[in-house]
């Protein structure tokens, strides 16, 4: 715990930007994770696996920590709630991170040639989601100096405004994916295209989640 005790010097700022980077270390790893399956490499998905539930162990770690410290402390220059809210939103984009690599874990299932690259759309449009996300939490320290308002708060309000288009552009995305795995009906078994919607379905969260987050941080400097 000593590192967790060190980072609460101040204010729970700093923290809850670490744990805003240590939940994008859990998101960093769905491209190498989606890449694993469409090359087979069954093996290495288990090791990715391993590697996001100890990312998401930390970042729950750091969640409580937050938690615990957020009653006892200093006049704050938002709500308590609403910092909560935020982490809170934080914490289940990690969760499902790590629903997504479980579920390509449970059955070796091969995604269909026809599937690989608009799966791979859907991830980098899912990422374009969660990095505008990351540009602005990170600013969370900045943002308590000058008390959420100012030329700091209206930058990150610009960044904010992006989180919602890309969100959008995703479920899009999802929409046409969803359709393109049907299209296949004829020649995939009911279990794989379950496994496809659970797939597309945990992706989708992902991003419907970061932008759950970024209205949360908005609320913050808008109230």
């Amino acid at each position: 715990m000593g590192l967790i005790q060190d980072l609460f010097g101040k204010s729970p700022f700093g923290p809850l930007v670490e744990h805003t980077k240590k939940v994008h270390e859990c998101i960093e790893l769905i491209q190498p994770l989606i890449d694993a399956v469409i090359a087979e490499e069954y093996d290495e998905l288990e090791k990715l696996q391993n590697k996001v539930s100890k990312l998401e162990y930390e970042a729950d770690r750091l969640k409580h920590a937050i938690r615990l410290q957020l009653p006892r402390r200093y006049f704050l220059p938002v709500e308590r709630i609403e910092l909560d809210n935020f982490l809170n939103r934080q914490d289940k984009i990690a969760d499902y991170v790590e629903d997504f690599s479980i579920i390509l874990t449970i059955r070796k299932t091969r995604v269909h040639p026809d599937l690989q690259s608009k799966f791979c759309n859907l991830v980098n449009q899912v990422l374009q989601v969660t990095g505008t996300l990351l540009t602005a939490a990170v600013e969370l320290e900045n943002l308590a100096e000058v008390s959420f308002g100012g030329a700091e708060a209206m930058r990150v309000l610009e960044y904010l405004e992006g989180i919602g288009e890309e969100e959008w552009k995703a479920d899009r995305v999802a929409r046409q994916l969803s359709k393109d795995i049907y299209s296949l009906e004829h020649e995939l078994d009911p279990i794989t295209i379950m496994f496809y919607e659970k797939m597309l379905l945990a992706l989708s969260a992902i991003a419907n989640e970061a932008e759950n987050a970024g209205d949360m941080l908005r609320t913050m400097i808008v109230r």
